[in-house]
C-alpha cells in the first residue's frame, strides 16, 4: 500500500496573494501527491495546477456560481479508504456539522472534507474524520489563513497547516 499525500484548500475567492502563496507551499511539499479545492472559485484550483504541475479534485462551492461542469460531491477512494468531498453549504454546517455527519454516516465514507466556514476543523466522530482546512484567503472565528495535508496509508493522518 503506498502512502498517498494531499493538500487540501478551501475558500480562495480569487485572492491573488494568497494564492500565490499556498503555490509556493504547494511546490515545496515533499512527496506531494495531489491537491483537493473545496469550492468557492474551485476555478483558482485550475491556475494553481498550471504553476505547479500538481493533479487536483475541486468541488463547487456557493459562490462558484457559473462551474456547473464541476460536482458539488466528490468520492475518492484511496487505499482502502473512502472520502467525501463537499464545500457543505448544502448540510447547513454554520449551525452544527450534523447533516454533515450523517450525510458522511449515509455514504459509509472514512472521511469528509469540507469548507464553507472559512475555520479548521479536525475532529473524529464515530470513526468519520470532519476535517475543514480553514481558508486560504479569509478566516473566520479567530483563525489564520490554513489548509491542510492528509497523509492516507493503512490510516488517515490530517494535519491542519497555518499560513
Amino acid at each position: 500500500m503506498n502512502k498517498v499525500k494531499i493538500a487540501v484548500i478551501s475558500d480562495s475567492h480569487g485572492m491573488s496573494d494568497e494564492i500565490e502563496t499556498i503555490i509556493d507551499i504547494l511546490k515545496s511539499i515533499n512527496d506531494l501527491d495531489t491537491f483537493v479545492h473545496l469550492g468557492d472559485f474551485a476555478l483558482d484550483a485550475e491556475y494553481i495546477k498550471e504553476q505547479t504541475n500538481i493533479d487536483f479534485i475541486s468541488v463547487r462551492g456557493n459562490c462558484d456560481f457559473e462551474l456547473h461542469e464541476i460536482n458539488e460531491e466528490e468520492i475518492l477512494n484511496i487505499n482502502d479508504k473512502k472520502i467525501l468531498l463537499t464545500h457543505g453549504h448544502k448540510y447547513n454546517i454554520k449551525g452544527d456539522l450534523n447533516n454533515l455527519y450523517y450525510r458522511a454516516k449515509e455514504l459509509q465514507v472514512d472521511a469528509v472534507l469540507f469548507g464553507h466556514i472559512h475555520m479548521p476543523v479536525n475532529i473524529i466522530e464515530d470513526d468519520i474524520l470532519l476535517f475543514n482546512p480553514g481558508s486560504i484567503s479569509e478566516p473566520r472565528g479567530g483563525s489564520t489563513n490554513s489548509y491542510g495535508i492528509l497523509t492516507i496509508e493503512h490510516n488517515i493522518k490530517s494535519n491542519i497547516v497555518e499560513i
